[in-house]
């Protein structure tokens, strides 16, 4: 089986100064067998009990993976969705509690928010907003936050208003009710709305789109994209209020490391420079602290807004341009240059005469990387494009549902990157970009973040395949990537795991190279006994400690202390964590 697993080779290294300090290597997959049903969306992992949950859209499911031996994936069970809602959206595990999105039936009915253990047993669930696309639990456990799309229907005859949904899980997940539920509509933002992208019209709180949350690592702020807006939207969550709307702008690819390839109907790669402003519309977004400066990066993927109400898309050769901005628009519209590229018609008309003076295109081909103030501080340019020409020439610019597709993406958001996820392994800090069409992980060094260093570039694909709807394919459209850090694996270590929708597969990755792991592990490490106990429990090491209940909630806390006393609770199975995050369970009799 071809597999393609591109490293850096030694001339690569030269060019970008970076000695590889570590690189990805397939190890294993789970797959579905479902294809392009989107059976495997977004993955979590539940440290304390090493499993895998991935959401499966095509039952309505939660899919549940035993991660202990992660050369060797095993399906536990699966988690039916079909009580709680129309549609599973996304899936985020934090200390032996999974909190599930899940959308209502119809346009104008509110999701949930539902929690289960990690057995699959449920424990409670709120009302969320409209089209709850995407939630996560902050890193303390505190709190929950959801972005709530508010997606039209069809027709656009009914489009529910975009909002955040904020739960706070501190006093435990079993008793949760409506009152521990804060929603933030983003059209009831008050500052200044300049630069964000309303179509078709003008302000409209529905036609605010939330897609993505990240949140800081001190648990302050999140962070909230605005795929078809174009902007990120800033949440204190101290005080669960919306502080900032960040329009992103666009990128000039008209300028050198800029371009793109723009064509599928020249039968070449070639990556050059167009009088295009591209929106970067980002899907995923993540954060990361670097030398004591927090920063969000966008995974620019692109989208439009294409229903049988409203459609801004347009091919660039249907279109009237303005002769005095571009006096080449002949050339530039001929299908071997940038007609056949998808832009939007809600924009670029700058004087209101029928013909447009700009062309606006639809995402960036890149990742980039943002002060908390919305400034941009690095994008990748052209780079994704440019090393899938070097790496896989014979299939550059490949779809996602079809082998021997060369140069298809080209004229419609070239490789597409959809995920993002950050990582701090060995004093040096990485991002990892899923790409959707071509597939396979792009990994960057942003210790530098002004200035990030391509590292690699591994897809777990089989291009000879010729029927992709087989397992032998690998990994098809990449939707998620997860970091796991050795200290919370079986093994102690490092993984990046990803869910391919298309191929409704789950595979896993291990990150060599990570050293120290050991050291981190002992250092971290601790044992308690005796184990079941009655009254006390000793613990070998002195730190400070949190006894979590099976529902989440931190019920007895210790600082400074080798000894915990639990007489007080009930009988049952109970984790023990250190400050340093590391847990133990013991039975409690």
């Amino acid at each position: 089986m071809k597999k393609i697993y591109t490293l850096i080779v030694s001339g690569l290294l030269a060019t970008v100064g970076l000695a590889q300090s570590i690189s990805l290597d397939y190890v294993s997959s789970y797959s579905t067998g479902l294809f392009d049903e989107g059976a495997a969306e977004i993955v979590t992992y539940e440290k304390l009990s090493h499993r895998l949950f991935f959401s499966n859209a095509s039952d309505n499911s939660i899919g549940i993976l035993d991660f202990s031996d992660p050369a060797n994936l095993s399906l536990i069970s699966q988690i039916d969705l079909s009580a709680y809602g129309d549609g599973v959206n996304s899936v985020s595990a934090y200390n032996g509690v999974i909190a599930v999105a899940v959308q209502g039936e119809e346009t104008m009915d509110r999701g949930h928010i539902v929690f289960f253990d990690s057995a699959g047993t449920f424990l409670s669930q709120v009302e969320a907003g409209y089209l709850p696309d995407m939630v996560t639990f902050s890193h303390d456990g505190m709190m929950v936050v959801a972005a709530n799309e508010g997606e039209p229907n069809d027709d656009w005859t009914e489009d529910p208003v975009g909002s955040i949904t904020i739960i706070d899980v501190s006093g435990g997940i079993a008793g949760l009710t409506q009152t521990n539920v804060t929603e933030l509509v983003v059209g009831d933002y008050s500052g200044s709305w300049e630069g964000v992208r309303f179509f078709p019209g003008d302000f409209d709180a529905a036609n605010l789109e939330p897609e993505y949350v990240a949140v800081s690592e001190d648990n302050s702020t999140a962070f909230v994209s605005l795929q078809e807006n174009n902007a990120v939207v800033v949440v204190d969550l101290t005080t669960k209020t919306i502080t900032d709307v960040q329009p992103l702008g666009t990128k000039d690819h008209s300028i050198a490391r800029n371009g793109l390839d723009a064509s599928d109907k020249d039968d070449e790669i070639n990556i050059t420079t167009y009088p295009f402003k591209g929106l970067y519309l980002p899907d995923a977004l993540t954060t990361i602290d670097i030398a004591g400066t927090t920063y969000y990066l966008t995974a620019n993927e692109g989208d439009s807004r294409d229903y049988d109400g409203y459609s801004e898309e347009e091919r660039l050769e249907d279109l009237d341009l303005d002769s005095i901005a571009f006096p080449n628009a002949a050339t530039l519209q001929l299908e071997e240059n940038g007609g056949r590229m998808k832009v939007t018609t809600s924009m670029g008309d700058t004087d209101g005469d029928g013909d447009y003076d700009e062309i606006y295109t639809y995402g960036t081909r890149s990742f980039s990387i943002w002060s908390t103030t919305g400034t941009l501080v690095y994008d990748s340019g052209d780079e994704f494009e440019q090393q899938l020409a070097t790496l896989e020439p014979d299939n550059f610019g490949s779809t996602n549902d079809e082998n021997d597709s060369f140069d298809n993406r080209s004229d419609d958001k070239g490789p597409e990157p959809e995920a993002i996820e950050v990582a701090t392994i060995n004093g040096e800090h990485y991002a990892f970009i899923g790409l959707e069409r071509i597939g396979g992980i792009m990994m960057y060094n942003i210790t530098n973040p002004t200035a990030p260093t391509f590292v690699q570039y591994i897809n777990n694909r089989d291009f000879s395949v010729e029927d992709v709807t087989t397992t032998a394919v690998g990994d098809l459209g990449c939707e998620d990537v997860l970091f796991i850090d050795g200290q919370f694996t079986a093994d102690s270590n490092f993984y990046l795991v990803t869910s391919n929708e298309v191929s409704g597969s789950v595979s896993v990755f291990q990150i060599v190279g990570a050293v120290g792991v050991e050291q981190i592990k002992v250092q971290k490490e601790f044992k308690v006994y005796p184990n079941p106990a009655t009254n006390v429990l000793n613990i070998s090491t002195k730190d400070n400690y949190n006894i979590i209940d099976i529902s989440g909630r931190r019920i007895i806390s210790g600082s400074n202390t080798n000894l915990m006393k639990i007489e007080t609770l009930a009988p049952g199975v109970y984790a023990i964590e250190n400050e340093s995050g590391a847990t133990q369970m013991f039975v409690k009799q």
